[in-house]
């Protein structure tokens, strides 16, 4: 079932989450060395950064994949695209709210941390259920494009050789 929102037959909610999980991701890194004792001032600022931006990232992806939700027929499809995007809005809320509490003044990393590790662990399931969406139910697949793909081998694929002969050189 082809997405309305794609370029080139390829959805961009797909290729737009990208953005986000990493940047999300790699803010719970920085956490991680900042409470290791690491240049905490450093590792303070570059996770905050990385998790604003994972904040707009995911806004703009939710753009894609409501277009994307709000297409598909009344069905099972549809209700597992709404809990994945229920997830999603909750961690992005997660995120906001993890990033507020950056603002100001903090005592202990202790809450931002845990909602931080509360989120990836949500984004983790929230993954699986569009995993589902693309691999089970083909949201954002084109089965005649996939057809006429899997009929003609990709350029510079190689080609099967028989197996050489113990000794030969050649």
């Amino acid at each position: 079932m082809r997405t309305r929102a794609s370029i080139a037959g390829h959805p961009i909610h797909v290729m737009a989450v990208t953005l986000p999980i990493g940047l999300w991701i790699f803010s719970l890194v920085c956490d991680a060395i900042l409470l290791a004792g690491r240049n905490p001032d450093l590792w303070f600022t570059v996770g905050y950064i990385t998790m604003a931006g994972g904040i707009v990232g995911a806004l703009v992806a939710a753009v894609f994949g409501a277009i994307d939700l709000f297409a598909l027929p009344k069905g099972h499809a549809r209700s597992i695209g709404v809990v994945h995007m229920t997830i999603n809005l909750a961690i992005v809320a997660l995120y906001g709210l993890n990033l507020w509490m950056r603002t100001g003044e903090l005592d202990s990393m202790a809450i931002p941390f845990t909602l931080s590790v509360a989120a990836i662990v949500a984004l983790g399931v929230s993954g699986w259920l569009g995993g589902e969406l693309v691999h089970i139910h083909m949201v954002g697949v084109d089965p005649d494009e996939a057809t006429r793909r899997a009929d003609r081998p990709l350029q510079g694929t190689p080609v099967a050789h028989p197996p050489r002969k113990a000794g030969s050189h050649t």
